[in-house]
């Protein structure tokens, strides 16, 4: 076979006789085909062709001069026609006669009823003047005549005299009929160029007031005449938002009414940082139709979505509008008085905490007293912020006691320390089993006043107010006590939810408040039983209207409050609340609030002011259970700076303390406790206390008996 191969190159210098010494290996060459290339079809570079023209920047530019012109002219053109009647119509009159009775004033539609008969009564007469016209004007015509051609002559013949030439008597007549020739002939060769550029003149004309009136859509008109910052909200800009929502029943009653919508409208009302308007619906639009159209709305308005607000009042087929002026949602609002007003002080029952700004830039104050209270919404939405801000506010009245269980444990209810006589910090399952077990000691407590107030009616008890925030990881904790009960969980058998129910139940009749912070609701987290037990509810932004409406409840969420529709992260603080405890416009069910956010230094100075009017508080800071606790200095810890402290009292911190080494103490175990040691506990006035320097006494005693014994 090598005999055959003929080598690609060959060597001139080498004897084609010589066998070559090693046959040289072939030497393919593989070369690729082309890939088969299919024509486009004309069908498809047609289209691809018309829509790279119609989607280029020069054909839309071209087509935004072409809309913005041609909307010039039908404007203007409308406009100018719209003048024209009303000056020949009494159509101004009878649109301003109902203009005025859909307002309600009714002294106005009797003064525009009797300009409107005047102009009538004008019309008539210059209507039966014409009839007469034609007599008038001929003999006018005949009268002007003869007397301008006497008075010629007349002139002709003074003419004649002064000159001694009697053909000057004709000379003013020929005059005359000398300019009346020009004129003819003036106007035969103008008639022609005129009848050519009026059409054009009058177009012009009609272009330029539409082009004053900016008749045009605000896509098409140039750049520098676009509104950006929003309309002033006016009676036809309202009318023509609703007109063009796409509700059909809606569009056709407007274009049916004699007033083009007017009567649809109450007073446009200044409220705040916008304006305010109610609109009677007419029949066949129900009220829930409007409000699924509030993005389309807003739009209409010029306005962003979260900047139109649709609640419902008390008036049937209403629906009410608050429309904030363009950007002015996104400012923030001013620092609380609690931070710029150091003399500011607080009263549970009668005072009010200025939490923050309503819409229309009142201040927004929300009262506590015998209120639970419930504040839920997204993660870091400012829920926390909230709740802080209120019990800092209420920390300035000394009479009310805090147990507050911060489940998030990062220091948020730090400046706490010194006010409240627990505080626990923490988010892992021991810390949510110390918070049920102190909503639990609330619960105790709670009977033991019904029980006094039962033997008592006349007593009154200190408010005590009971914090657990970030709630939901207390209803979720999977732990389980002794007897097998879970700690979490949202049934019956649910320490943490059946303590808070009975707080809900009973509380506020001593007095014994439930306040909580949860987060993302749903029915694992926040069950509906403790959600409708709280009187106060608000909500931050959520993820959908079924959230809302645990957060709120559906009868607010149905009359128009919307926390699902705020804005995640840029409406931080911003609250929808539905409470007793707080001034909501007649006719509306939730109001929304712009709380104050008071940062952890201006907090720590509210608190240190707070800490100023009480007598030393010695918080009790819930620890892990040790096996082996020392009893006595455990006392000494929970009286802390206090010079005495009744028994009854240092039981129930000792049980917050460590619940399950103290669970079962009372009154006899800490006496032999303190009989161990040399001291017992004492009475002043007529109840029995514990003495700080009783205490001091026994722990320098037996520290002295145990060096003593150490040294032997």
């Amino acid at each position: 076979m090598t005999e055959n191969v003929v080598p690609l190159f060959k060597n001139p210098t080498t004897s084609t006789d010589e066998p070559p010494a090693e046959a040289a290996a072939p030497v393919l060459i593989v070369v690729d085909e082309p890939p088969m290339v299919r024509p486009v079809p004309l069908w498809v570079r047609t289209g691809r062709t018309a829509r790279t023209i119609a989607t280029h920047e020069r054909t839309r530019t071209a087509a935004g001069v072409v809309v913005r012109h041609g909307s010039y002219v039908l404007g203007g053109t409308r406009v100018v026609a719209k003048r024209a009647w009303d000056g020949r119509t009494a159509a101004r009159y009878e649109r301003m006669i109902r203009a005025a009775e859909a307002a309600g004033n009714y002294e106005a539609a009797a003064d525009w009823e009797a300009r409107g008969a005047a102009f009538r009564a004008a019309r008539h007469k210059r209507r039966m003047d014409l009839i007469t016209s034609p007599e008038r004007l001929a003999k006018n015509a005949a009268y002007g005549t003869g007397g301008t051609i006497g008075g010629l002559l007349l002139v002709g013949i003074a003419l004649a005299i002064a000159t001694k030439d009697p053909a000057d008597v004709v000379t003013p007549l020929m005059a005359l009929v000398d300019l009346i020739h020009f004129l003819v002939v003036f106007v035969t060769v103008m008639w022609g160029p005129l009848v050519a550029v009026g059409p054009w003149l009058a177009l012009a004309g009609v272009w330029a007031v539409g082009r004053h009136r900016q008749a045009a859509p605000n896509w098409a008109l140039p750049a520098t005449a676009r509104s950006t910052d929003g309309e002033p909200i006016t009676p036809s800009i309202v009318v023509k938002a609703l007109r063009d929502l796409g509700i059909g029943p809606l569009r056709n009653a407007i274009k049916e009414m004699g007033d083009a919508g007017a009567s649809m409208l109450g007073p446009i009302r200044i409220a705040g940082c916008g304006v305010e308007v109610d609109v009677t619906l007419p029949s066949g639009v129900a009220t829930n139709e409007v409000q699924n159209k509030r993005r389309k709305l807003a739009e209409n308005l010029t306005r962003h979505e979260h900047e139109v607000f649709i609640t419902i009042p008390e008036a049937a087929r209403t629906v009410r509008l608050w429309i904030a002026d363009s950007g002015a949602l996104d400012e923030p609002i001013g620092p609380s008085p609690l931070v710029t007003d150091e003399t500011l002080t607080a009263n549970y029952k009668t005072g009010r905490a200025p939490w923050g700004q309503d819409l229309r830039g009142d201040a927004a104050e929300l009262s506590v007293y015998q209120r639970h209270l419930l504040v839920t919404g997204l993660s870091n939405q400012g829920k926390t912020a909230a709740l802080r801000a209120l019990a800092l506010w209420l920390a300035l009245d000394r009479t009310v006691q805090f147990w507050i269980a911060d489940l998030k444990g990062i220091g948020d209810w730090a400046p706490f320390d010194g006010i409240a006589k627990v505080l626990i910090e923490g988010p892992s399952d021991s810390h949510c089993i110390q918070a049920t077990e102190m909503v639990e000691d609330a619960v105790e407590e709670m009977n033991r006043r019904i029980e006094e107030r039962r033997q008592n009616p006349t007593v009154v008890f200190e408010p005590l107010i009971v914090v657990v925030d970030e709630a939901q990881k207390a209803f979720m904790c999977p732990a389980k006590g002794e007897d097998g009960r879970p700690y979490g969980g949202a049934k019956a058998t649910s320490r943490y939810f059946m303590a808070v129910r009975e707080i809900h139940n009973q509380g506020r009749a001593v007095d014994v408040l439930m306040w909580q912070g949860t987060q993302d609701p749903t029915d694992q987290n926040l069950p509906k039983l403790v959600r409708e037990g709280a009187h106060t509810r608000a909500s931050l932004v959520v993820g959908t209207e079924s959230q809302a409406e645990m957060a709120l409840g559906a009868k607010a969420v149905n009359a128009g409050a919307a926390p699902h529709l705020l804005r995640q992260g840029l409406d931080k603080g911003t609250l929808v609340v539905a409470s007793d405890g707080i001034a909501i416009p007649a006719g509306q069910s939730s109001i929304t609030v712009r709380t104050h956010f008071i940062d952890d230094e201006p907090a720590a100075e509210i608190a240190a002011r707070a800490k100023a009017l009480r007598d030393g508080v010695a918080t009790l800071r819930a620890i892990e259970r040790t096996e082996e606790r020392d009893a006595l200095a455990d006392v000494a810890a929970v009286i802390g700076d206090a010079a005495r402290l009744r028994t009854d009292e240092v039981l129930k911190r000792l049980h917050a303390l460590d619940t399950a080494v103290y669970r079962e103490w009372n009154n006899g175990r800490l006496k032999r406790l303190l009989e161990e040691h040399g001291e017992e506990p004492k009475k002043s006035h007529g109840v029995m206390v514990v003495r700080r320097d009783d205490l001091a006494r026994a722990l320098a005693n037996r520290d002295a008996d145990g060096s003593a014994s150490a040294s032997l």
